[in-house]
């Protein structure tokens, strides 16, 4: 709705009542085509805009679409909502994106937020297992993002990270690896699990034995993994990354020891953020559909609202390998 003085303008420069004013804007009760047509375009000639915060009051509706992340920091996560940002306005929604710095606290407080603003859902990412009970309290349609489906949630969508563990460490031994070190990702969440897994069935089918470090999906202790990495396997001569921002990191500590990429070490990243086609050497990478993921959890909400159900309650999209320049092909390395 608008102000009341707002519509007390338009309803006498339409020759209607303020109720039908409202109606019109509200769309909350049929009104006739001629003063409807009146109406829209006392609008227009006024300028006068629809009070959003009384609208969603009226009709339990903001329009408005939540984005909870554990880092703002993350390249990734900023990528996927840039996707949900552009599917939710090209459906007349706008995305608030709240970051919790992992902190169950901050993200309890964003979606209780949420809720008193009347958003229409939320899309969250690696949520705190204490967070259960506040998402079973949660009237919103809820989308997560890297984690085990559970009928607490409307759905959850995430990409395959079981063959991405699979088809990198494939690929490294194709490439003539004979010592893949993987940065496992953190356990606690279903995503690294699945990569591990992925990891691990390789290495047991082709006899190799697993090596691997426990590596945090930020960055900000890069440096420090990649040292311990190397310190603790100093014959490593291939790299499974926790994801493409790790390799910025893995990159410095290599040069420092002079190890050439990708002809004493090679690396495979994980993800496919825009950045790996700009590192030197380029990054071959796991590419995790990121457009797909984002548009597809904006959509599920969307469809929520249109009294539209999922298809199903977990989504899994395919992943793929993209070659570049921090692996040796398969044929130089075996010839």
């Amino acid at each position: 709705m608008i102000s009341l003085a707002q519509i007390s303008d338009v309803a006498k420069l339409a020759g209607v009542s303020p109720a039908t004013v409202s109606r019109v804007i509200n769309g909350s009760a049929k009104v006739s085509e001629e003063k409807a047509k009146r109406v829209l375009e006392a609008i227009k000639a006024t300028g006068f805009k629809p009070n959003e915060i009384a609208r969603s009051l009226y009709k339990k509706s903001s329009r408005i679409i939540g984005y909870i992340v554990p880092s703002i920091l993350n390249i990734f996560l900023n990528e996927i909502g840039r996707a949900i940002e552009e599917e939710a306005f090209q459906h007349g929604y706008k995305m608030i994106l709240c970051n919790s710095d992992e902190n169950p606290k901050k993200e309890a407080a964003y979606i209780q937020m949420l809720t008193a603003m009347n958003a229409d859902g939320i899309i969250i990412t690696a949520n705190n297992e204490n967070l259960d009970e506040e998402i079973r309290n949660c009237p919103l349609p809820i989308v997560v993002l890297d984690k085990e489906a559970s009928g607490r949630y409307t759905a959850v969508v995430q990409s395959d990270n079981y063959a991405g563990g699979r088809l990198a460490t494939e690929y490294l031994l194709k490439c003539g690896c004979k010592h893949p070190v993987l940065m496992r990702p953190p356990q606690k969440y279903s995503s690294g699990r699945q990569r591990f897994l992925g990891y691990m069935d390789v290495c047991k089918e082709h006899g190799i034995e697993p090596l691997f470090i426990d590596s945090p999906f930020n960055s900000n202790d890069g440096l420090r993994c990649s040292q311990e990495l190397l310190e603790r396997f100093p014959y490593v001569d291939g790299i499974l990354a926790v994801n493409d921002m790790m390799v910025l990191s893995l990159y410095k500590v290599l040069l420092m020891q002079r190890r050439r990429v990708p002809d004493d070490i090679m690396i495979v990243g994980y993800d496919g953020i825009e950045l790996g086609g700009l590192m030197t050497p380029e990054l071959t990478t796991i590419l995790q559909p990121i457009e797909e993921i984002g548009r597809l959890s904006a959509k599920i909400i969307i469809d929520q609202v249109a009294d539209k159900t999922p298809d199903r309650q977990e989504y899994i999209l395919p992943v793929k390998l993209k070659v570049r320049q921090t692996t040796r092909p398969p044929a130089e390395s075996n010839g």
